[in-house]
Protein backbone atom coordinates (compact mmCIF):
# COMPACT_ATOMS: atom_id res chain seq x y z
CA UNK A 1 0.00 0.00 0.00
CA UNK A 2 2.94 2.05 0.01
CA UNK A 3 2.49 5.15 -2.30
CA UNK A 4 -0.77 4.16 -3.56
CA UNK A 5 -1.72 7.35 -5.60
CA UNK A 6 -5.33 7.76 -7.51
CA UNK A 7 -2.83 7.19 -10.85
CA UNK A 8 -3.31 3.11 -9.33
CA UNK A 9 -6.95 3.00 -9.46
CA UNK A 10 -7.51 -0.24 -11.63
CA UNK A 11 -9.74 0.43 -15.04
CA UNK A 12 -13.35 0.92 -13.89
CA UNK A 13 -14.84 0.62 -17.45
CA UNK A 14 -18.70 -0.71 -17.24
CA UNK A 15 -18.59 0.04 -14.05
CA UNK A 16 -21.36 2.28 -12.34
CA UNK A 17 -20.76 4.56 -9.63
CA UNK A 18 -22.54 6.44 -7.02
CA UNK A 19 -20.93 8.67 -4.84
CA UNK A 20 -22.77 11.02 -2.65
CA UNK A 21 -22.13 14.59 -1.61
CA UNK A 22 -19.85 14.44 -5.09
CA UNK A 23 -20.20 18.36 -6.11
CA UNK A 24 -17.17 19.50 -3.94
CA UNK A 25 -14.70 18.44 -1.50
CA UNK A 26 -14.01 14.99 -1.02
CA UNK A 27 -16.85 13.50 -2.86
CA UNK A 28 -15.80 15.91 -6.07
CA UNK A 29 -12.43 14.20 -6.03
CA UNK A 30 -13.24 10.74 -5.65
CA UNK A 31 -16.06 11.33 -8.63
CA UNK A 32 -13.39 12.78 -10.89
CA UNK A 33 -10.86 9.78 -10.50
CA UNK A 34 -14.04 7.04 -10.76
CA UNK A 35 -15.09 8.97 -14.09
CA UNK A 36 -11.51 9.58 -15.35
CA UNK A 37 -10.64 5.81 -14.99
CA UNK A 38 -13.86 4.75 -16.99
CA UNK A 39 -16.19 4.28 -14.52
CA UNK A 40 -20.03 5.71 -15.13
CA UNK A 41 -20.49 8.04 -11.96
CA UNK A 42 -23.67 9.65 -10.47
CA UNK A 43 -23.16 12.52 -8.65
CA UNK A 44 -25.60 12.23 -5.97
CA UNK A 45 -26.29 16.22 -4.56
CA UNK A 46 -28.49 17.85 -2.91
CA UNK A 47 -27.74 20.83 -5.04
CA UNK A 48 -28.31 19.91 -8.77
CA UNK A 49 -27.01 22.80 -10.17
CA UNK A 50 -24.03 22.84 -8.15
CA UNK A 51 -23.44 19.34 -9.21
CA UNK A 52 -24.41 20.11 -13.23
CA UNK A 53 -21.67 22.73 -12.53
CA UNK A 54 -18.88 19.78 -10.83
CA UNK A 55 -19.93 18.02 -13.60
CA UNK A 56 -19.05 20.04 -16.23
CA UNK A 57 -15.52 19.89 -14.18
CA UNK A 58 -15.21 16.37 -14.61
CA UNK A 59 -13.38 14.22 -17.96
CA UNK A 60 -15.57 11.69 -18.25
CA UNK A 61 -19.09 9.94 -18.50
CA UNK A 62 -21.48 11.35 -15.51
CA UNK A 63 -25.02 12.53 -14.66
CA UNK A 64 -26.28 14.15 -12.23
CA UNK A 65 -29.55 12.99 -9.68
CA UNK A 66 -31.12 14.97 -6.57
CA UNK A 67 -30.20 13.40 -3.23
CA UNK A 68 -31.43 14.94 0.42
CA UNK A 69 -29.94 12.41 2.75
CA UNK A 70 -31.62 14.51 5.79
CA UNK A 71 -35.18 13.50 3.75
CA UNK A 72 -36.12 10.26 4.07
CA UNK A 73 -38.90 10.94 1.13
CA UNK A 74 -36.05 12.38 -1.06
CA UNK A 75 -34.16 8.96 -0.58
CA UNK A 76 -36.76 6.93 -1.47
CA UNK A 77 -37.55 9.19 -4.09
CA UNK A 78 -33.90 9.14 -5.34
CA UNK A 79 -33.30 5.28 -4.94
CA UNK A 80 -36.38 4.25 -6.39
CA UNK A 81 -35.15 5.95 -10.03
CA UNK A 82 -31.79 5.23 -9.71
CA UNK A 83 -32.95 1.47 -9.10
CA UNK A 84 -34.84 1.68 -12.75
CA UNK A 85 -32.33 3.40 -14.43
CA UNK A 86 -29.66 1.30 -13.66
CA UNK A 87 -30.25 -1.86 -12.25
CA UNK A 88 -26.49 -3.04 -11.57
CA UNK A 89 -24.71 -0.67 -9.41
CA UNK A 90 -21.21 -1.93 -8.92
CA UNK A 91 -19.92 1.18 -6.45
CA UNK A 92 -22.03 3.16 -3.85
CA UNK A 93 -19.63 5.58 -1.70
CA UNK A 94 -21.64 7.04 0.99
CA UNK A 95 -19.35 10.18 1.08
CA UNK A 96 -21.70 13.32 1.92
CA UNK A 97 -21.41 14.46 5.54
CA UNK A 98 -22.45 17.78 7.26
CA UNK A 99 -20.30 19.11 10.22
CA UNK A 100 -22.25 21.52 12.39
CA UNK A 101 -21.03 23.73 14.95
CA UNK A 102 -23.85 25.51 15.94
CA UNK A 103 -27.27 25.54 17.53
CA UNK A 104 -28.77 22.18 17.07
CA UNK A 105 -30.76 21.71 13.90
CA UNK A 106 -33.41 18.68 12.82
CA UNK A 107 -33.83 17.12 9.25
CA UNK A 108 -37.27 17.05 7.57
CA UNK A 109 -37.99 14.44 9.70
CA UNK A 110 -37.63 15.00 13.01
CA UNK A 111 -34.01 14.05 13.56
CA UNK A 112 -30.41 15.74 14.68
CA UNK A 113 -29.19 16.83 11.31
CA UNK A 114 -25.78 15.18 12.19
CA UNK A 115 -26.56 11.67 12.38
CA UNK A 116 -29.60 12.36 10.11
CA UNK A 117 -27.51 13.26 7.01
CA UNK A 118 -23.66 11.01 8.06
CA UNK A 119 -26.00 8.20 8.93
CA UNK A 120 -29.27 7.43 8.72
CA UNK A 121 -29.76 8.80 4.92
CA UNK A 122 -27.09 6.81 3.94
CA UNK A 123 -28.43 3.72 5.86
CA UNK A 124 -31.76 3.72 4.11
CA UNK A 125 -30.05 4.39 0.57
CA UNK A 126 -27.79 1.33 0.80
CA UNK A 127 -30.62 -0.80 1.71
CA UNK A 128 -33.01 0.78 -1.26
CA UNK A 129 -30.50 0.24 -3.37
CA UNK A 130 -29.32 -3.48 -1.97
CA UNK A 131 -30.67 -5.70 -4.94
CA UNK A 132 -28.53 -3.77 -7.30
CA UNK A 133 -25.41 -3.97 -5.61
CA UNK A 134 -26.47 -7.59 -5.50
CA UNK A 135 -26.80 -8.12 -9.31
CA UNK A 136 -22.76 -6.21 -9.54
CA UNK A 137 -20.30 -9.10 -9.94
CA UNK A 138 -17.53 -7.57 -7.08
CA UNK A 139 -20.02 -4.81 -5.76
CA UNK A 140 -18.46 -2.59 -2.74
CA UNK A 141 -20.49 0.01 -0.27
CA UNK A 142 -17.97 2.65 1.17
CA UNK A 143 -18.75 4.83 4.05
CA UNK A 144 -16.61 7.68 5.05
CA UNK A 145 -15.83 7.57 8.94
CA UNK A 146 -14.09 10.50 10.73
CA UNK A 147 -10.77 10.00 13.63
CA UNK A 148 -13.59 11.59 15.74
CA UNK A 149 -15.32 8.33 15.90
CA UNK A 150 -12.47 7.48 18.78
CA UNK A 151 -13.90 9.43 21.05
CA UNK A 152 -17.18 9.15 20.79
CA UNK A 153 -20.04 6.76 22.46
CA UNK A 154 -23.63 6.52 21.20
CA UNK A 155 -26.34 7.23 23.94
CA UNK A 156 -28.95 4.76 22.75
CA UNK A 157 -31.63 7.20 25.30
CA UNK A 158 -30.69 9.55 23.24
CA UNK A 159 -29.29 9.52 19.84
CA UNK A 160 -30.51 12.58 18.68
CA UNK A 161 -28.94 14.58 20.82
CA UNK A 162 -31.83 16.05 22.58
CA UNK A 163 -30.35 16.59 26.29
CA UNK A 164 -27.49 18.77 27.09
CA UNK A 165 -26.87 19.49 23.26
CA UNK A 166 -23.29 19.91 22.09
CA UNK A 167 -22.75 19.92 18.55
CA UNK A 168 -19.12 18.35 18.40
CA UNK A 169 -19.66 15.68 20.58
CA UNK A 170 -23.33 14.99 17.95
CA UNK A 171 -20.62 15.14 15.71
CA UNK A 172 -18.44 12.73 16.57
CA UNK A 173 -21.43 10.56 17.60
CA UNK A 174 -22.55 10.52 14.00
CA UNK A 175 -19.47 9.40 13.09
CA UNK A 176 -18.98 6.81 15.15
CA UNK A 177 -22.59 5.76 14.02
CA UNK A 178 -21.33 5.50 10.53
CA UNK A 179 -18.51 3.42 11.22
CA UNK A 180 -20.70 1.23 13.31
CA UNK A 181 -23.28 0.61 10.39
CA UNK A 182 -20.60 0.06 8.10
CA UNK A 183 -18.74 -3.06 9.97
CA UNK A 184 -22.14 -3.89 11.13
CA UNK A 185 -23.55 -4.05 7.36
CA UNK A 186 -20.20 -6.32 6.64
CA UNK A 187 -20.92 -8.74 8.70
CA UNK A 188 -24.39 -9.29 7.68
CA UNK A 189 -23.54 -9.17 4.37
CA UNK A 190 -20.93 -12.14 4.86
CA UNK A 191 -23.43 -13.68 7.13
CA UNK A 192 -26.33 -13.49 4.09
CA UNK A 193 -23.49 -14.52 1.43
CA UNK A 194 -24.07 -11.82 -0.57
CA UNK A 195 -21.57 -10.65 -3.05
CA UNK A 196 -21.06 -7.19 -1.59
CA UNK A 197 -18.03 -5.49 0.58
CA UNK A 198 -18.74 -3.10 3.16
CA UNK A 199 -15.64 -1.07 3.52
CA UNK A 200 -14.91 2.02 5.63
CA UNK A 201 -12.36 4.88 4.89
CA UNK A 202 -11.57 8.44 6.67
CA UNK A 203 -9.59 11.26 5.51
CA UNK A 204 -7.70 12.58 8.29
CA UNK A 205 -7.68 16.44 8.51
CA UNK A 206 -8.40 17.14 5.30
CA UNK A 207 -9.15 20.53 3.66
CA UNK A 208 -12.35 21.41 2.18
CA UNK A 209 -15.32 23.32 2.51
CA UNK A 210 -16.89 22.14 5.23
CA UNK A 211 -14.49 23.51 8.03
CA UNK A 212 -15.70 26.91 6.70
CA UNK A 213 -19.59 26.51 6.82
CA UNK A 214 -18.82 24.42 10.72
CA UNK A 215 -17.45 27.71 11.98
CA UNK A 216 -20.07 30.28 9.28
CA UNK A 217 -22.70 30.36 12.52
CA UNK A 218 -19.76 32.61 14.68
CA UNK A 219 -19.42 35.16 11.95
CA UNK A 220 -16.30 37.39 11.26
CA UNK A 221 -14.24 35.26 14.26
CA UNK A 222 -15.64 32.05 12.78
CA UNK A 223 -14.21 32.59 9.19
CA UNK A 224 -10.90 33.07 11.59
CA UNK A 225 -10.85 30.45 13.02
CA UNK A 226 -11.93 28.59 10.22
CA UNK A 227 -9.01 29.71 8.05
CA UNK A 228 -6.97 28.65 11.27
CA UNK A 229 -7.87 25.27 11.22
CA UNK A 230 -7.35 24.63 7.25
CA UNK A 231 -3.68 25.44 7.94
CA UNK A 232 -3.37 22.34 9.94
CA UNK A 233 -5.03 20.10 7.00
CA UNK A 234 -4.01 18.29 3.85
CA UNK A 235 -4.81 18.98 0.56
CA UNK A 236 -8.03 17.23 -0.07
CA UNK A 237 -6.65 15.14 -2.97
CA UNK A 238 -4.45 13.32 -0.79
CA UNK A 239 -7.78 13.22 2.05
CA UNK A 240 -9.88 11.52 -0.71
CA UNK A 241 -7.23 8.83 -1.31
CA UNK A 242 -8.45 6.23 1.81
CA UNK A 243 -12.19 6.11 0.28
CA UNK A 244 -10.75 5.79 -3.16
CA UNK A 245 -8.58 2.88 -2.12
CA UNK A 246 -11.04 1.25 -0.13
CA UNK A 247 -13.50 1.94 -2.96
CA UNK A 248 -10.79 0.50 -5.84
CA UNK A 249 -7.86 -1.07 -4.69
CA UNK A 250 -7.61 -4.62 -5.81
CA UNK A 251 -7.58 -7.00 -3.03
CA UNK A 252 -9.51 -4.77 -0.54
CA UNK A 253 -11.85 -7.42 2.07
CA UNK A 254 -15.10 -6.58 3.64
CA UNK A 255 -14.77 -4.81 7.18
CA UNK A 256 -10.89 -3.05 6.38
CA UNK A 257 -10.82 0.70 7.27
CA UNK A 258 -8.46 3.16 5.50
CA UNK A 259 -6.95 5.87 6.46
CA UNK A 260 -3.80 8.33 6.29
CA UNK A 261 -0.38 6.98 7.92
CA UNK A 262 1.03 9.81 9.48
CA UNK A 263 0.38 12.25 12.86
CA UNK A 264 -2.30 10.23 14.40
CA UNK A 265 -3.52 8.89 10.94
CA UNK A 266 -4.27 12.89 10.58
CA UNK A 267 -2.50 12.73 7.13
CA UNK A 268 0.08 11.35 4.73
CA UNK A 269 0.15 8.16 2.97
CA UNK A 270 -2.78 5.12 2.82
CA UNK A 271 -2.66 2.48 5.54
CA UNK A 272 -5.27 0.42 7.43
CA UNK A 273 -6.80 2.50 9.98
CA UNK A 274 -7.86 1.94 13.63
CA UNK A 275 -11.40 1.20 14.84
CA UNK A 276 -12.02 2.22 18.48
CA UNK A 277 -13.36 -0.42 20.56
CA UNK A 278 -17.23 0.55 20.38
CA UNK A 279 -16.97 0.77 16.80
CA UNK A 280 -15.73 -2.94 16.70
CA UNK A 281 -18.03 -4.34 19.19
CA UNK A 282 -20.72 -6.32 16.91
CA UNK A 283 -23.30 -6.22 20.28
CA UNK A 284 -22.97 -2.26 19.41
CA UNK A 285 -23.90 -2.68 16.14
CA UNK A 286 -26.46 -4.67 16.17
CA UNK A 287 -28.42 -2.15 19.04
CA UNK A 288 -27.74 0.27 16.23
CA UNK A 289 -29.33 -1.79 12.99
CA UNK A 290 -32.28 -2.05 14.55
CA UNK A 291 -32.41 1.53 16.07
CA UNK A 292 -31.89 2.51 12.30
CA UNK A 293 -34.15 -0.17 11.22
CA UNK A 294 -36.91 1.48 13.23
CA UNK A 295 -36.07 5.09 12.67
CA UNK A 296 -35.99 5.21 8.64
CA UNK A 297 -38.24 2.30 8.34
CA UNK A 298 -36.24 0.79 6.00
CA UNK A 299 -35.62 -2.98 6.98
CA UNK A 300 -33.00 -5.10 5.07
CA UNK A 301 -29.96 -7.83 6.21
Amino acid sequence: MTGWTADRIPDQHGRVAVVTGANSGLGLVTATELARHGAHVVLAVRDTAAGEQAARRIDGDTEVRELDLASLESVRAFAAKLAVDHPVIDLLVNNAGVVLLGPRRTSADGFELQFATNMLGHFALTGLLLDNLAAAREARVVNLSSITHKNAHLDFDDLMSERGYRATTAYGRSKLATTIFGLELDRRLRSAELPIASVLAHPGLTRTNLTPRAWEHRGRLGRAIARLGLLATQPVERGALPQLHAATAAGVRGGQFFGPAGLAETRGRVTEARLSRDAADPAIGRRLWTAAQVLTGVGYL
